[in-house]
């Protein structure tokens, strides 16, 4: 039954209090977005990382941000369920066969066994820890770069990034800069405006160069040195120097891209969890980091196509202090943009906090499912009871009490999708929750996967030491330029052959016609004899002089470079190696008329593909909703005239009945089924129905009421089968296993490839 639910799109959240009925969500839903309220033990961290469980198994990834560090208790989830597994994260390791079955039984009891823990356990997990070595550090250089088309071509929403972004930077200056009235504000906005609208991205060291030299001379129609004079902005210039050149912030310029499309799928296009622990920092630093990560998020998500689908989540694990009703630090308007504007791309945002008044007004009516746990303050209780009490058939003053009391892993479920807010217990998590993740955890947790990554970055080649000093001389006809990027004027130049190329790739029937410029390095040796473009680098040198001091040192040159009188027969194998090796490579999926736009890795064509895949399934499987929703209501109409029957044979039959299902198929019907309130009869009929066959059988002039008792019984079975090999027909059909994915490579003609230049490099 539980691999039925996955199916169809629905997420496993517990059971209902009143009938012990399963709680089934749908995925969609979270398109509308969610919030988790409640005080400390409520068990907020226990459904956060079970609605995260369940979008993993999903295939949906996840973009996690942890400021308390308690959802890297996502990555201890055990295959085996073995004491071994539990051991090395337990205080008392004694404990730890004890808890090890305790996880095994409370799993199988809430209905699900190991094979789930398997399933979510083969999810990618990554702790990122920016500002630190303890996870996988972040370069955040990167969030600087040029924004996305689409992100350029709003203006609204080049005006948010460029304001959320100057805040946050500001932020780490302890500065509270008024975008409006700020100097430091406006005229770091008007740099990143000016060299965005030019197509240049920005470093830190740019950011700090502009700011003591900016490339324009006026703001607004002041003079800079009438509305921020050289003295002012140095001062400026030199604290945020300060901040970056500090050895701790080395940290933050290390380490692996904040690519969010990476952070989210594998190379063969599943779902991966990213969680960004950000516990260690400062709350300068925190706001800083969230502000360019929801930056981030945006420029990818604005990049999607539309879906009504679930294609990824981000969930923020305690707002409070980036979300708040009154005040407006960096962080909020990129949130408040994602509320707004995340749905149309398939995206939902999960928010958690302890108290409702956390969270902004606008933000609040935004989301569309609140789950409320236990609540002490009556401040609190008093935010939510309207929305809460809208859809229940519980007074206001009833659920204050019931909130005030909770029991822990207790909350009401208001979702503007459904007919009634109900009450559920969670579900067992197949996590282990140890508790917060510590520094020295995330070590051990992601010590692997940090060894990986350090062996998949590029070597350098080792430079050899030639004991030669004196530059060598060779033919006037080859150009010689200058790199010197070394503070140690002790260190050699060493040789590289430099080539800037210009490839064209044109196919008529596709419409292609584009350029590429490709700059390339390729190291020399003195031992060598003959040159090899396989072994160049492409790699963009910025800029290079043609003179250098003459009194540097150089390493020796081959004689293949020496003794020649140019660099022609160099160019003319560097022509080949382009036109042998370089192409355009596009991925076409025939039966579903796609194929990828240029660019597009394979990883990403992928994705296109599953998120085409998850929608012809949400169409599919509603299709099939109308299809049995008549049967459905045909049944629906049988019991309730048998109970009807029932009330006039024994009059107090449905006063001694329990809100009990006779299947857990009827749940799911329930929960898919809900567009109306007709759950909620199917339920009280199906609880006649199982209550009332033993009363009947005392009774032998009601046999035939209970023959025909027996045959709806058998229908009921044969329609949940129906149901269940139709659901299966569906994902059978739409498995991305069944759908060929096959390449078009596009290659340059000859006449095609330009060598604009092709130089002697020397470089320090």
């Amino acid at each position: 039954m539980k691999e039925l639910y996955e199916k169809m799109g629905l997420f496993y959240l517990g059971k209902n209090t009143q009938d012990e009925s399963l709680t089934l969500y749908k995925s969609k839903h979270l398109t509308t977005h969610a919030m988790l309220i409640g005080m400390t033990g409520s068990g907020k961290t226990g459904l956060g990382i079970g609605l995260i469980e369940e979008t993993a198994i999903d295939n949906i990834p996840s973009i996690v941000i942890d400021p308390k560090g308690d959802m890297g208790n996502l990555c201890l989830a055990f295959a085996k369920l073995d004491a071994s597994s539990f051991e090395p994260w337990m205080e008392d390791s004694n404990k730890a066969q004890e808890t090890a079955d305790l996880w095994k039984n409370a799993l199988e009891s809430s209905g699900q066994d190991i094979s789930r823990v398997e399933k979510f356990s083969q999810v990618e997990k990554t702790i990122y820890t920016p500002g630190s070595s303890a996870g996988v550090s972040v370069n955040i250089l990167g969030s600087f770069d040029v924004p996305s088309a689409e992100i350029l071509e709003d203006t609204d929403a080049l005006a948010s990034l460029i304001n959320t972004t100057v805040s946050s930077i500001l932020a780490l200056l302890s500065i509270e800069a008024d975008p409006v009235t700020s100097k430091e504000h406006l005229l770091l906005s008007n740099i990143f405006y000016h060299c965005y609208s030019k197509d240049i991205s920005l470093s830190l060291e740019d950011i700090i160069g502009y700011i003591a030299s900016p490339p324009f001379e006026k703001i607004g129609i002041l003079s800079l040195k009438v509305f921020y004079n050289q003295d002012q902005r140095m001062k400026l210039a030199m604290a945020l120097n300060g901040v970056i050149s500090s050895v701790s912030f080395a940290s933050w310029i290390n380490g692996e891209a904040l690519d969010i499309q990476s952070m989210l799928y594998d190379e063969n296009a599943k779902a991966k969890v990213a969680i960004f622990n950000i516990s260690h920092l400062s709350d300068n630093e925190r706001m800083f980091f969230v502000t360019i990560l929801l930056n981030s998020y945006i420029s990818w998500m604005r990049k999607q196509r539309g879906s009504s689908t679930l294609k990824s989540i981000l969930y923020m694990d305690e707002i409070f202090g980036f979300f708040p009703p009154s005040k407006n630090p960096p962080s909020k308007e990129p949130m408040l943009l994602l509320l707004k504007q995340a749905r149309a791309f398939g995206t939902g945002i999960i928010l958690s906090t302890q108290n409702p008044v956390d969270l902004d007004y606008k933000g609040l009516s935004n989301i569309g499912t609140w789950f409320v746990g236990k609540l002490q303050t009556k401040q609190d209780i008093e935010k939510v009871l309207d929305p809460l009490s809208a859809k229940s058939k519980l007074s206001k003053s009833e659920i204050a009490k019931k909130l005030a009391t909770l029991k822990g892993r207790h909350f009401f479920m208001k979702n503007v999708h459904s007919h009634e807010t109900v009450e559920f217990s969670t579900r067992w998590v197949l996590s282990y929750l140890k508790g917060p993740i510590t520094k020295d955890d995330i070590k051990i947790l992601m010590h692997d996967k940090k060894t990986k990554k350090e062996g998949e970055l590029p070597q350098t080649l080792e430079k050899k030491d030639t004991n030669s000093s004196l530059k060598q001389i060779v033919n006037e006809n080859i150009k010689e330029y200058f790199v010197d990027t070394n503070i140690n004027a002790t260190t050699p130049f060493y040789p590289y052959i430099y080539a800037s190329t210009q490839v064209r790739f044109y196919n008529k029937k596709r419409a292609i016609d584009s350029v590429k410029n490709i700059e390339l390095k390729l190291e020399l040796d003195i031992t060598q004899e003959q040159l090899s473009w396989e072994s160049s680098l492409e790699e963009n040198l910025g800029t290079f002089t043609k003179k250098t001091n003459a009194n540097a040192k150089y390493a020796a040159l081959p004689n293949i470079i020496t003794q020649a009188n140019s660099l022609r027969n160099v160019q003319k194998a560097l022509s080949n190696y382009l036109y042998n090796t370089h192409k355009l490579e596009l991925f076409t999926c025939a039966s579903l008329k796609l194929e990828s736009k240029l660019g597009v890795t394979k990883r990403d064509f992928l994705v296109e593909v599953e998120d085409n895949l998850k929608e012809l399934q949400e169409i599919s499987l509603e299709k099939l909703e109308d299809k049995f929703e008549v049967k459905y209501e045909r049944l629906e109409d049988k019991l309730t005239r048998l109970e009807m029957r029932l009330e006039k044979e024994k009059g107090d039959v449905s006063s001694k009945t329990s809100d009990t299902l006779i299947d857990v198929g009827l749940a799911l019907f329930s929960a898919f089924f809900s567009k109306s309130s007709k759950s909620t009869s199917m339920k009280k009929g199906a609880s006649a129905f199982k209550k009332g066959r033993g009363v009947m059988k005392e009774r032998n002039d009601v046999k035939n009421i209970e023959s025909l008792m027996q045959d709806l019984e058998d229908d009921m079975q044969e329609l949940h089968q129906k149901f269940e090999e139709e659901v299966q027909k569906i994902e059978d059909k739409l498995d991305i296993q069944n759908y060929e994915i096959t390449s078009t490579f596009i290659k340059p003609r000859r006449s095609d490839i330009l060598i604009k230049d092709i130089a002697l490099l020397w470089e320090r």
